[in-house]
């Protein structure tokens, strides 16, 4: 197992990744001094927001760079702004594979925008590596063998959703909504992989779609089953919607929401608190805001990183801690190349993480990958709200095998 040290010191030891590499001219975006990483992503556009991922990482490489770079050799990361439009992303990842020469693709934005140009990476034969989505089909390693994912996805989240519950109540009858796309999909199929045949006699499952003005129809119809469990499968919107009829209904249920849709300023604010106590979702990176790690090594690192080299952004930002522990696990996957930077063997080392410990990820998770794992993350924490703020409770929770 490496130590979490290893990552802690990660920027350190990045001048020392490598053996210098013989052939570096006839490597893709490698020279004897320099090595490209491309990216797209929303710098305009409904989710400019999530943009700040690729500043936050050019800023973690400018760091990299100035403590001697990896294997020698200065990185260079190129980003262009798709406006999370999938047609504009065909053209900047053409650009940047045809013309730019990157080396490979790191965390690029979107399923629409990934979905547009997975094959033609793939057939290309470039590391498509640690995409900024939830879906679950980023796992998939026989369709997309250079693709991979990173944060849990949906699916697993489900399924994490599942295992406690029925922890909780062996035989609990469960109501599922869910959106009706990829993202609604991956929770039903969540609940089917660890409820296998018995899905169908324990689960009532509705469905809406992204364009509903309500889904407060199908909260009424899921209450009439007189479930044990609800789960939300579906954006911040609904989610936000679900709770406020719960509370209006009276209803108890244990529910649980996305985490991509447990943002406190986001969701939990504009419905109101009170609406939301009792509500579990799920949590795998520590979070700046909490006391409970005020003191720890990793998140003082972290904050001393933001304010020498991104000043500009806000530390509590969580998109921000995530860019920065992506980009971390990107540095130990360069420092295995041990100097041979080919797009074969980065994605060689990308499917060989063995219980890789983020000092940023909670205690006890680990990463783990291999040629037929795209699945970096499958561990979560549960938390509830209670009062004004989000409290974790009990172990972590592994998803299921899939």
């Amino acid at each position: 197992m490496i130590d979490r040290r290893s990552l802690l010191a990660s920027a350190a030891a990045a001048s020392a990744l490598g053996l210098p590499f013989a052939h570096a001219e006839d490597t893709p975006g490698v020279t004897a001094t320099e090595i490209k990483i491309g990216s797209t992503t929303s710098l305009s556009g409904p989710v400019s927001a999530l943009g700040v991922q690729a500043r936050c990482q050019e800023a973690y490489f400018r760091m990299i760079n100035e403590r001697g770079g990896v294997g020698g050799r200065q990185i260079q990361y190129i980003y262009y702004d798709d406006a999370f439009n999938p047609a504009k992303t065909v053209e900047q990842v053409r650009r940047l594979i045809e013309s730019d020469n990157v080396a490979f693709l790191f965390n690029m934005l979107g399923t629409a925008p990934n979905s547009a140009v997975v094959k033609y990476i793939n057939a290309q034969k470039v590391p498509h590596l640690f995409l900024s989505v939830n879906g679950d089909k980023w796992g998939d390693y026989q369709a997309y063998p250079w693709t991979m994912g990173f944060a849990p996805s949906d699916r697993t989240e489900a399924q994490i959703f599942a295992k406690y519950a029925l922890s909780q109540k062996s035989d609990a009858k469960f109501a599922v909504l869910y959106q009706n796309d990829d993202l609604g999909k991956d929770f039903v199929n969540g609940l089917k992989d660890v409820l296998g045949s018995n899905f169908g006699a324990m689960v009532t499952a509705a469905s809406h779609e992204v364009t509903d003005p309500t889904i407060d129809s199908q909260i009424v119809s899921l209450k009439a089953t007189n479930p044990d469990i609800l789960i939300s499968g579906t954006t911040a919107k609904f989610a936000a919607q679900s709770m406020r009829r719960i509370f209006e209904l009276g209803w108890k249920p244990m529910h649980f929401i996305p985490s991509g849709a447990a943002s406190i300023t986001a969701t939990i604010i504009p419905l109101g608190p009170e609406k939301a106590q009792g509500v579990i979702t799920s949590v795998y990176l520590k979070d700046v805001a909490d006391p409970a790690w005020a003191d720890d090594p990793a998140i003082k690192e972290y904050l001393a990183f933001m304010a020498k080299y991104f000043p500009e952004g806000n530390p509590k930002d969580g998109y921000n801690l995530y860019a920065y522990m992506v980009a971390g696990v990107l540095m130990q996957i360069l420092r295995q190349c041990n100097g041979d930077f080919s797009r074969e063997n980065i994605m060689r080392q990308a499917n060989n993480l063995h219980d890789l410990e983020v000092p940023t990820l909670l205690p006890g998770i680990r990463i783990n990958t291999s040629p037929t794992n795209h699945r970096p993350l499958q561990q979560m924490q549960l938390q509830r709200w209670e009062g004004n703020g989000w409290t974790r409770f009990g172990n972590i929770i592994q998803g299921a095998n899939i």
